[in-house]
């Protein structure tokens, strides 16, 4: 009998957290998006601390005052702090890319997963409604919507997240399709599972990689549209402190005093641009075809 040969130990798999860590390391693109949007999220939750003024105050002597010590953005036409009027508009602008992504993704999701399972006149039905809203471009009809429900910042999110439903209803629909069709869903019909534990077990959870990507994606959009819709007066009105609201006011004195407009204007670049990032990097970290680079 020959001799037991060295005991070798097995190689010690990588775990999930570190093997995402990673890829992240691997990407520097999303590491600056996710570092960006860690500082937007730090000055959001700690603006009480953070601000040096109160927001709101007003101080005629210090009306439209340039970037100093005593006011790091300058002051507006009422002598207002522009850096803590950012840092607090911070919580509304982010606020709002945050409601309009959970509330247009969770029913999206929701209707386009049951479309999809349901199948027949239901899908017929639904996706019709879906391609008579996507046929119109979307800033048009959130600009209808938020006009004909009123002038303010949660008619404006309300607008926001009713049109961009559609998105992920389609998209939802397509990976339920998809998932419908696999062997291991065939399988659970066949010992009785019913559409609800299908969409429950098996769609839902297999069709949300490509749903948090677009979700991802999707707050920094969110944030333009709602800057947009109170830059033309239809979203955030005076004197709540939110940048499209603050670049709308600061167009009248852009130049003579140029720090009214650009500093809430980069608060929204920067933050747009990081979600933008991070969105690119969580779709590659999702793409099952990535998984071996």
């Amino acid at each position: 009998m020959s001799a037991a040969g060295p005991i070798v130990a097995a190689p010690v798999a990588i775990s999930d957290w570190g093997f995402l860590f990673y890829r992240i390391r691997k990407s520097p693109l999303t590491v600056l998006g996710i570092l960006m949007i860690l500082t937007v999220l730090v000055f959001v939750a700690f603006a009480p601390w953070l601000a040096t003024h109160d927001p709101n105050a007003i101080s005629l002597r210090a009306r439209l005052a340039p970037p100093s010590g005593a006011h790091w953005f300058g002051t507006d036409e009422v002598g207002r702090d522009l850096y803590s009027r950012v840092v607090f508009g911070g919580r509304l602008s982010v606020g709002v890319g945050f409601f309009v992504v959970v509330i247009a993704g969770g029913v999206g999701a929701v209707v386009g997963c049951l479309s999809g399972i349901l199948g027949g006149r239901v899908d017929t039905v639904l996706m019709r409604i879906m391609d008579v809203v996507l046929s119109v471009p979307s800033l048009v009809v959130t600009m209808a919507l938020a006009a004909a429900l009123g002038p303010s910042l949660f008619n404006a999110m309300l607008a926001m997240a009713i049109v961009r439903i559609p998105f992920y209803v389609r998209l939802a629909r397509g990976q339920a399709l998809v998932i419908r069709e696999m062997p291991y869903v065939k399988g659970a019909y066949i010992f009785g599972a019913s559409n609800w534990q299908v969409l429950r077990w098996h769609v839902a959870r297999n069709a949300m990689p490509p749903l948090i990507v677009q979700a991802t994606l999707d707050l920094g959009g969110a944030i333009l549209m709602a800057s947009a819709l109170s830059f033309i007066g239809l979203g955030a009105q005076q004197p709540t402190a939110e940048w499209g609201a603050m670049v709308s006011t600061g167009r009248n004195f852009i130049l003579d005093q140029w720090w009214y407009s650009a500093f809430p204007g980069f608060a929204i670049l920067f933050t747009a641009t990081g979600f933008n990032l991070l969105g690119d990097g969580v779709r590659d970290l999702l793409d099952p075809r990535q998984k071996g680079r």
